[in-house]
């Protein structure tokens, strides 16, 4: 085999590596995030500690609900200089303290519901994470429109949160499936790009994996959430 022949099936080897740790990466960090939610979400004295007596969110509830936020901007904002385990490592935190966070959701829907809506989920995941993978359109300026969409479902769920209409809060969902199914397709083919130019065995790539797993993460769980809201029967 000629010297151009080795170079291509390196570099395939290490795109296909690269891919694969997004994956597992991504694969562990939900599984962590579902298995705590279950268990505080079923657990009448784990999920007690996050609520006042009265009802509403305790101090620690609060600190739950916006811790996760903080560790992506710190993931996000110090990827440079951490090191890929202490990445992993608050990638972990992450995915616990999402699970802890989530588990409200056991609260306002039933079992059935959850697990109908996940695997719904899971399916759509998969479908569109493979068309961004496969196709061969640029999706570059789909994906600029949609982070702006992002923006505006943002101050949209701000304002009904003040004015509580039902009819927004559907249409907030629809957009807010809409926009994180095309995003799943436009991340995945900026990750099919990016394996092109990093080499999976480095430091730097495997702390791009670690982020790149983030990215699809937080799309899976969004799609997750807006899928719960728009067809998910609540327990009233």
């Amino acid at each position: 085999m000629s010297e151009t022949g080795y170079r291509d099936i390196s570099a395939e080897r290490s795109i296909s590596t690269f891919i694969s740790r997004v994956f597992v990466y991504m694969a562990g960090g939900l599984t962590i995030t579902a298995g705590l939610a279950y268990w505080f979400g079923t657990t009448p004295e784990l999920i007690s500690l996050l609520i006042k007596e009265q009802g509403g969110l305790n101090m620690l509830g609060w600190i739950v609900m916006f811790a996760p936020l903080g560790l992506v901007f710190l993931m996000a904002g110090r990827v440079n200089k951490m090191s890929p385990t202490a990445l992993t490592s608050t990638f972990v935190a992450y995915s616990a303290i999402m699970g802890i966070s989530l588990s409200f959701i056991f609260l306002a829907y039933t079992q059935s519901t959850i697990f109908t809506t996940f695997l719904i989920t899971a399916g759509t995941f998969g479908c569109m994470a493979i068309l961004g993978y496969t196709t061969k359109t640029d999706l570059s300026k789909m994906g600029s429109i949609l982070y702006m969409a992002l923006f505006g479902i943002i101050i949209a769920m701000l304002v009904n949160f003040f004015m509580k209409s039902e009819m927004m809060d559907y249409i907030i969902s629809l957009l807010g499936v809409a926009i994180f199914t095309g995003l799943t397709a436009y991340d995945m083919q900026k990750l099919k790009n990016m394996s092109h130019q990093v080499d999976a065995d480095s430091a730097d790539g495997a702390k791009m994996a670690i982020m790149g797993a983030l990215n699809m993460y937080l799309n899976f769980v969004n799609l997750f959430l807006f899928l719960l809201r728009f067809f998910g029967g609540s327990r009233d």
